[in-house]
């Protein structure tokens, strides 16, 4: 599956306007109304579907070229792939809780 070449700003800029609490569904819609661009919906058709409180949760979640930074420096989105986004979102970045047996051997 290839990533959209898109811009969190694009992405943003499609989405004025919306009402949030807004579920993926929706962002897809409005995005289509506003006019978007076809690689925009597809960056929004890749989110997992859930509802987002605003547009930083879409920004988090959001999958675009890697290279649309934002103006990041490389230890910023080092810094916020460590974070990681919403929980489920970066599922292979959240720390996954310790088993009795691993709490166990940490005594």
């Amino acid at each position: 599956m290839s990533t959209a070449q898109t811009s969190v700003t694009e992405v943003l800029a499609a989405l004025k306007g919306v009402d949030y609490p807004a579920d993926k569904d929706r962002l897809v819609s409005a995005a289509r109304e506003a006019g978007a661009s076809e690689e925009v919906v597809e960056a929004l058709r890749g989110m997992p579907a859930e509802q987002y409180a605003g547009p930083e949760e879409v920004a988090r979640s959001v999958r675009v070229d890697p290279d649309a930074d934002l103006g990041h420096t490389a230890a910023q989105r080092a810094q916020q792939t460590r974070a990681g986004g919403k929980p489920g979102i970066s599922q292979h970045l959240r720390e996954e809780p310790k088993t009795p047996i691993q709490e166990e051997f940490d005594r």
